[in-house]
């Protein structure tokens, strides 16, 4: 079998995902992130997972996927913090206000 096949199957009759595939995916999760998106090329990403030489400094699939859970958790954090901001505002103004009626329209 191919490690260039878009899926293989392994003794259990699982789909599995090809190496294609995670240069893909690796490929579009390191597009969705700020600190590395635009610092170096795909195909230093590509090399590096097929475990070819690379260039010094290319982000390789671990580290994409490193700085994807450390985004998400900022994301996460985020979040948290414009709820708790959004929850104190809320409490401090009237509910039958226009700020109020504001508010309610943005969440809908």
């Amino acid at each position: 079998m191919s490690n260039r096949r878009s899926s293989r199957q392994s003794a259990g009759g699982v789909s599995r995902i090809s190496d294609d595939q995670i240069i893909e995916l690796v490929s579009k999760l390191r597009q969705l992130l700020p600190e590395i998106r635009n610092s170096r090329s795909d195909k230093k990403v590509e090399k590096k997972i097929k475990g070819l030489t690379t260039s010094p400094g290319a982000v390789s699939a671990s580290k994409v996927l490193q700085e994807t859970c450390n985004y998400i958790r900022s994301l996460h954090k985020e979040v948290d913090d414009l709820s708790d901001r959004l929850s104190q505002l809320l409490a401090t103004i009237d509910a039958d206000s226009a700020e109020a009626a504001i508010i309610r329209s943005l969440l809908m």
